[in-house]
């Protein structure tokens, strides 16, 4: 029996690490790692979706997306044949955003959201701002690999504006009762993560690394 081919999509300007935790079991799962590339121009989410797809070399793979990468799976499963789209810290549809974003894209806020911070962690970690807040710090420097003001003014916009208002029900959607980025309270049909925060890629890899095969394996059938 041939392996199956996964394929993993970071979060909102993230790199590939952060699924350096996770481990699939090599004799029966292909892992490939997805990266963000610069928009090109006034590229929307719909082209974008296309070219990152055009990077899929199986036949029917399963696509796994954190956060806005559980947006752009979703997206890019329109261009291609696949098998499971699993979503973990993200949404279905934009029903299920909070009221914080929806004011967002009414008011255009996010247009204020001072990008140039998220340019210059090094420069913001040298300040103190106590243990928890330079831990952040230094977790954010690891792992938001991607810095690139037309990206992040690009993404930013393209999450905000998602106009997606029909859940696809074959959507397999892993969720944290304490994210805060995207509350639990929003969300419908989910399996929860006890404890699970928006990052619980990261410390929550132990359950996902129990549960991710066996959901697999079982919608694989």
């Amino acid at each position: 029996m041939s392996k199956i081919p996964v394929y993993f999509m970071p979060g909102l300007a993230a790199s590939t690490s952060i699924f350096e935790r996770i481990s699939l079991p090599q004799e029966t799962f292909e892992v490939h790692l997805l990266e963000w590339e610069i928009p090109l121009g006034s590229e929307t989410l719909t082209a974008y979706a296309k070219r990152i797809a055009e990077k899929i070399t199986h036949k029917n793979p399963v696509l796994i997306g954190v956060s806005f990468g559980g947006i752009l799976v979703q997206e890019m499963a329109k261009n291609i044949d696949v098998k499971i789209v699993i979503i973990i810290s993200s949404v279905k549809s934009n029903l299920e955003f909070p009221l914080r974003m929806k004011i967002a894209k009414k008011t255009k806020a996010y247009k204020l959201i001072p990008l140039d911070l998220l340019l210059n962690i090094e420069s913001l970690a040298k300040f103190s701002f106590g243990d928890k807040v330079n831990q952040r710090l230094k977790l954010y420097e690891k792992f938001l690999s991607v810095r690139d003001k037309r990206y992040l003014d690009w993404a930013i916009e393209q999450v905000i504006l998602w106009d997606r208002t029909v859940i696809d029900e074959r959507v397999i959607h892993i969720h944290g009762d304490v994210d805060d980025v995207f509350p639990i309270k929003n969300i419908k049909k989910c399996i929860v993560v006890k404890g699970g925060t928006h990052i619980m890629i990261l410390n929550k890899f132990k359950w996902l690394n129990e549960n991710l095969p066996k959901i697999i394996l079982e919608e694989y059938q």
